[in-house]
């Protein structure tokens, strides 16, 4: 009885997180359930179209944006608990290519224009599309390279794009191409934090999770050393 005591207090709690955090989460998912015995249940999308979801009633219970924005716009619209956002990770952009050594290491493929698809996500739904064309607009390139541009809905699709090679290169996280400090595959160019605003990610209780014990342990696994090693090993500051 007492080893599966803490079995019987198990809960679960249903999470909408940014693309871009999908496999650095997966494997948080699986520790923190190790630790806690409670459930995360996943949903993975653009941060503006989970905010979408969440004012039309989804049942999500905390959110792990890909911005610092839209979980202080919920908490100002009352559906988000307040104190209980942070930042979890902040991210880093890449330039990355499917095939070895064509990013070289200071992204003047891009300057050089040699391929005909650029991808990217949303804008105005994906921070890291924001970034992107932050980026591409302080390269001076924005406007000569947009009749390239292949955009997905959020960073999940920008970076199918590439991987399939239907685009040659394309704007990603650098946690869809780096495990365990290393990139995976291909070639990269790790944009300069300089090139565009600090991509914050934040975390936050949603009302329905305020009294739900897996939401709160969740978030504050975030805060431990278990989940901050596995979020560093994919790229994040």
């Amino acid at each position: 009885m007492l080893v599966l005591s803490p079995l019987a207090r198990a809960d679960q709690v249903q999470v909408a997180v940014a693309a871009n955090f999908a496999a650095p989460m997966k494997v948080i998912a699986v520790e923190f359930e190790k630790a806690t015995g409670h459930k995360a249940l996943l949903s993975f999308g653009a941060t503006g179209k989970l905010y979408a979801q969440i004012r039309n009633g989804a049942p999500f219970q905390a959110f792990l944006a890909a911005d610092d924005e839209t979980p202080e716009k919920l908490e100002q619209e009352g559906l988000a608990v307040r104190g209980s956002r942070f930042t979890y990770a902040v991210g880093t952009l890449a330039l990355w290519s499917a095939r070895p050594d064509f990013v070289d290491a200071k992204g003047e493929v891009l300057s050089r224009g040699a391929f005909a698809h650029l991808a990217l996500a949303s804008p105005k739904l994906a921070p890291y599309g924001a970034a992107a064309m932050e980026t591409l607009e302080k390269l001076g390139l924005a406007s000569m390279l947009q009749a390239k541009f292949v955009q997905g809905e959020n960073i999940a699709q920008a970076y199918q794009f590439v991987m399939s090679g239907n685009a040659e290169l394309g704007f990603v996280a650098l946690s869809q191409v780096m495990t365990d400090g290393r990139i995976i595959s291909g070639s990269a160019w790790l944009v300069p934090a300089a090139m565009h605003q600090p991509i914050r990610q934040d975390a936050v209780i949603l009302v329905p999770g305020r009294d739900n014990a897996a939401a709160n342990a969740l978030l504050r696994f975030l805060r431990g050393p278990v989940a901050l090693a596995i979020i560093r090993s994919f790229g994040y500051r």
